[in-house]
């Protein structure tokens, strides 16, 4: 069974899945949603679950510096126990802090342009949260 990461924002959830060893995490896709009304891509989520074998999430969680939970860090736990009754497989809240900037400092190393960056910044965003957990599981 796989581990799925999700980087959850406002407007698009970024996810990876890993390897069935459970030693790497890719790039699966970037989902929309609207937080604002509500819609989480959960029947998407389900559908990628199915097709890759998910028995475990592991969600971005946003703190602050000084490792408090802001806004953005109350919507990842709200956004994880959705997952968590949704689909019954247990969640993993992964202190994500700086996930985003060094994704996007991997893109730009790459010599990504900014238009294809902003597609794929979450789902690069997931892999580096999901890597992260898996290199913690060793």
């Amino acid at each position: 069974m796989r581990t799925m990461g999700l980087d959850a924002g406002t407007k698009t959830v970024g996810i990876a899945i890993s390897d069935a060893f459970g030693w790497t995490a890719q790039g699966i896709e970037t989902i929309k949603i609207d937080e604002e009304a509500g819609i989480f891509g959960m029947e998407r989520i389900g559908e990628l679950c199915r097709e890759h074998e998910v028995s475990k999430f592991v969600v971005g969680f946003p703190k602050n510096m000084n490792n408090t939970v802001g806004p953005r860090g109350e919507a990842a736990q709200r956004f994880a126990a959705l997952l968590e009754e949704t689909f019954g497989f247990p969640v993993v809240l992964w202190d994500e802090r700086l996930s985003t900037m060094a994704a996007e400092r991997v893109l730009l190393e790459a010599d990504v342009s900014r238009k294809k960056r902003k597609k794929v910044i979450d789902k690069m965003a997931a892999v580096m949260i999901l890597q992260g957990y898996l290199d913690s599981q060793k």
